[in-house]
């Protein structure tokens, strides 16, 4: 019997895990339940489990009868603060957390691929590790395993994301750029108070903040080449406490994000000048603070990325492949992408299922499931080949 046809033998067991996964969504570094059931069905199959004492997540690794490189596949566990509206008789049983995003799918998927791959363990020419990841909605929850040398020893990797823009089941596998860097920051401007009858003896600090505001544009406008997209949005401005005295504090918050590594690298320091500079000609202080930073989720590994449509269109045929625009969306596989040779590909979910219409983090969000089997042999497709060194050239 073929991968496919193994595939699609565990549709029932896929879509019955992303069911339970989607009643019992917990909440980045929360994920406490989700782990031991995804312990429980992974240890049967001879997996070695390492779970952490400070951290939610787990790595399974599988050996091979040979020695040779190793091959992480990853998926990402948690769920978002969302009230669940879908409807479907399998929703949330806990209010305000829903897998709006699809990592139900994503764990379901690659427990499938678990066991294709343990079914395959006399044919894997190497090491097979199973990342499924804690707090990815967090912006860094892919963090902590490499700060902790988990994925030191992996040659490749690859992640696959379900996708509602694009038909149920096909697979988008692009070179370059998928989704932007993302920089979420915070920024505190500091000035001095007084009455609002002498503001000449304080430093208006909403001023300073609206200056920085204003000349920040400018490094979309003039510092950054127009043909690489970059966008930079402040979302949140609070300061003041009172409307006839000047305000001393401001704190803004915001996110820059771009598809350019160079312009996603350079453009916080740029941000950090401006609103130093622009603060000090007024008078007052500001202190720039990153709370986060994925880069660019980019397909930048030709031959990876070549052997992955290879092995879609091996499975289910050339018409499995489709185009797809990037998305200005972020995602913390890439900072993995980043140390290791990775591949990240689309799974779409537009299909005839009402949820399935509508976009990833909506409380309506809810695909069908009755092809999740086709990422579950994407998976395993893409960690023999690779072990087999098919995506070597």
């Amino acid at each position: 019997m073929n991968l496919r046809d193994e595939a699609a033998q565990l549709a029932p067991y896929i879509r019955d895990l992303r069911r339970h996964f989607h009643r019992r969504g917990e909440l980045s570094f929360h994920e406490a339940e989700t782990t031991r059931r995804i312990a429980a069905e992974l240890t049967p199959l001879g997996y070695a489990i390492q779970t952490f004492p400070d951290y939610f997540g787990l790595i399974a690794t599988l050996s091979g009868p040979e020695p040779g490189r190793t091959v992480l596949l990853r998926a990402d566990i948690d769920a978002l603060p969302l009230e669940e509206a879908t409807g479907a008789d399998y929703a949330s049983e806990t209010s305000g957390v829903m897998h709006a995003c699809g990592h139900d799918c994503h764990t379901a998927m690659l427990l499938g691929a678990a066991r294709l791959l343990a079914s395959h363990r006399d044919e894997l020419r190497g090491t097979v590790k199973l990342l499924f990841q804690s707090a990815e909605e967090s912006g860094h929850g892919m963090q902590y395993y490499l700060d902790h040398g988990y994925a030191d020893d992996v040659d490749a990797a690859f992640a696959i994301h379900v996708a509602p823009d694009i038909p149920e089941g096909t697979f988008a596998i692009p070179d370059g750029p998928l989704m932007a860097s993302c920089t979420d920051l915070r920024c505190v401007v500091r000035g001095v108070s007084a009455h609002g009858s002498t503001p000449h003896l304080g430093k208006d600090a909403i001023v300073a903040a609206s200056a920085i505001l204003l000349n920040l544009q400018t490094i979309v406008s003039r510092m950054n080449n127009p043909l690489h997209p970059l966008v930079m949005t402040i979302g949140s401005v609070r300061g003041g406490k009172q409307f006839n005295i000047l305000c001393d504090e401001v704190t803004m918050e915001g996110t820059i994000r771009s598809f350019d590594h160079e312009m996603s690298r350079r453009a916080p320091e740029l941000f950090r000048q401006i609103a130093e500079d622009t603060a000090k000609a007024l008078g007052c202080t500001a202190k720039f603070i990153p709370v986060s930073f994925e880069p660019v989720t980019a397909n930048d590994h030709a031959p990876l990325t070549a052997m992955a449509r290879r092995a879609a269109a091996r499975l289910f045929g050339e018409d499995i492949l489709r185009p797809m625009k990037p998305s200005m969306a972020s995602e913390d596989f890439s900072l993995l992408m980043d140390r290791v040779p990775s591949i990240f590909a689309r799974m779409g979910t537009a299909g005839a299922a009402p949820g399935s219409a509508f976009p990833l983090h909506s409380d309506h969000f809810c695909p069908d499931d009755g092809l999740l089997w086709h990422g579950a042999a994407l998976h395993a497709a893409f960690a023999l080949d690779f072990l087999s060194g098919k995506g070597d050239n």
